[in-house]
């Protein structure tokens, strides 16, 4: 299990930084192509679309043909989708590549997270969870750091060139991982499972309780990830620092969730997991609403860890009820949570836009901190009823 887990981890570390890059070079691209900030982040919304949307796809072929096998065949989807980007000579055709190198990176985190799912009892999955996670937030930590500084020293391309080749090596190795280390007992668990993907879909959204986690996460997905992708713009556009600074300070977030998977036992113990949603809630509210006020770097730095903090307290609290909505079929049940978390992000990154082009960041930010603390108030209420009927 160890060697598998590493395995996993390492790719969804690489994921972690492919996913946030593009949170430092948002104004990058909008001047190369001669775009505004909202026009530019297509990209982001293509990446996000097609992460969300080819959920439905891995979800049954992990359960159906081994989990770890998917995420090889993902792996090696990022890694041309990658290299294309690297070529690409205009916005429409980065859009393009983008979405392919989403449709990649689709299989690789929630087909991982149905892995450890199945590996784990439900008493130990949000600190097994929170582990596998602080590998991601180690990614996009790296992410906006290493983007931001190719960005500033060389080329903003360059950073997909490192991209396609570690997803390549990755590929290789989660190939060599899955043929060798496949028992005969992992063989037999997943031909067992349920082979009707179009029930399990039908079963998952009829049901009342993974209705309300999916609409959370949607609308968690489109009001975070959808604002979050512009705070490297705002910060351009108020404290006009460089590309590498930029990334720095984004990377307070991944750093804020990694404090969370550190603290994650201790806060199970004080908490539960309404006090969890509860306190990432209003932690949330906070950071959104004071945000436009921090004309400092150090106070943006750090306003951006406590940000993150916040937001993995709220967020794994939902990644661990999904595991449990379906137990019978756990991968398409996560394909269906990570397909609405992200098509959230990809519809929140553009309704933002157009937010910001009408009345600016400072209103949107704070409208964006209000919806967030009332859905999470109503969760926090649905979440408690159901923990009772356990």
């Amino acid at each position: 299990m160890k060697i598998h887990f590493i395995v996993l981890a390492t790719a969804a570390f690489l994921s972690g930084a492919n996913l946030r890059v593009f949170d430092a070079l948002l104004p990058n691209i909008a001047a190369e192509f001669d775009v505004t900030h909202a026009t530019a982040a297509i990209v982001i919304a293509a990446f996000t679309l097609a992460y969300g949307l080819f959920q439905i796809i891995y979800g049954p072929i992990g359960d159906r043909y081994g989990r770890i096998k998917t995420v090889s065949v993902a792996t090696g989807i990022v890694a041309v989708g990658s290299l294309g980007s690297a070529h690409a000579q205009d916005l429409e055709w980065l859009t393009a590549l983008r979405f392919l190198t989403g449709i990649g990176a689709a299989g690789i985190i929630p087909v991982s997270l149905a892995w450890i799912g199945d590996q784990t009892t439900y008493e130990n999955r949000q600190a097994s969870l929170g582990n596998f996670i602080s590998f991601i937030l180690l990614g996009q930590i790296l992410g906006p750091s290493l983007g931001g500084a190719l960005a500033e020293f060389s080329s903003w391309r360059t950073i997909f060139y490192f991209f396609s080749i570690s997803f390549f090596i990755m590929t290789l190795i989660l190939f060599l991982v899955a043929h060798k280390y496949q028992s005969t007992h992992s063989v037999k668990k997943t031909s067992t499972l349920p082979n009707h993907p179009f029930r399990n879909y039908s079963n998952i959204l009829k049901d009342p309780w993974c209705q309300t986690v999916l609409v959370m996460v949607h609308l968690e997905g489109a009001l975070f990830y959808g604002s979050f992708a512009f705070v490297g713009a705002w910060i351009k556009t108020e404290l006009n620092l460089d590309y590498m600074t930029i990334g720095l300070l984004l990377s307070g977030f991944g750093l804020g969730g990694v404090l969370y998977t550190i603290s994650i036992r201790r806060l199970q113990t004080l908490m539960g997991e309404v006090g969890f949603v509860l306190t990432g809630a209003l932690i949330l509210f906070l950071f959104f609403v004071a945000l436009p006020v921090m004309h400092s770097e150090v106070l943006v730095g750090a306003w951006c860890i406590f940000g993150g903090f916040g937001f993995y307290i709220l967020h794994n609290t939902l990644q661990t009820k999904a595991t449990e909505m379906y137990p019978q079929a756990r991968g398409t049940a996560i394909s269906v949570f990570a397909m609405s978390l992200f098509s959230g992000q990809a519809v929140g990154t553009i309704f933002f836009g157009l937010l910001t082009t009408l009345f600016g960041y400072t209103l949107s930010f704070i409208s964006v901190g209000v919806c967030v603390l009332t859905l999470s108030l109503f969760f926090a209420k649905k979440l408690n009823v159901n923990l009772r009927r356990i």
